[in-house]
């Protein structure tokens, strides 16, 4: 009898505002900026990228890129797609 292996999406966990907070609060925590660009994805994936291209001002095209494996987006882009998100980033003394 073969195993049946269902691929894991983060996406499909974040279906409330709540859940989407507290996962975006402890990757900032924890995370370093692969982890955190990587988190905006699931996050901008489970609110729906065309939406999210929409109140960013950015393309869908540019977001999907921005927020791909080994990006780099400019910081600019970050607070872009965070502030369209609702989430913010903030200062804390570590």
């Amino acid at each position: 009898m073969a195993l049946e292996i269902t691929p894991f999406d983060m996406a499909e966990m974040l279906d409330s505002e709540e859940v989407i907070r507290e996962y975006f609060s402890q990757v900032m925590a924890d995370g370093e900026a692969d982890e955190i660009i990587r988190a905006l994805s699931h996050i901008a994936r489970a609110r729906g990228m065309t939406k999210l291209a929409e109140e960013s001002g950015l393309g869908r095209v540019s977001l999907y890129k921005a927020l791909s494996p080994n990006a780099h987006p400019r910081f600019e882009t970050i607070l872009k797609v965070t502030r369209a998100l609702g989430l913010n980033l903030s200062v804390a003394h570590a």
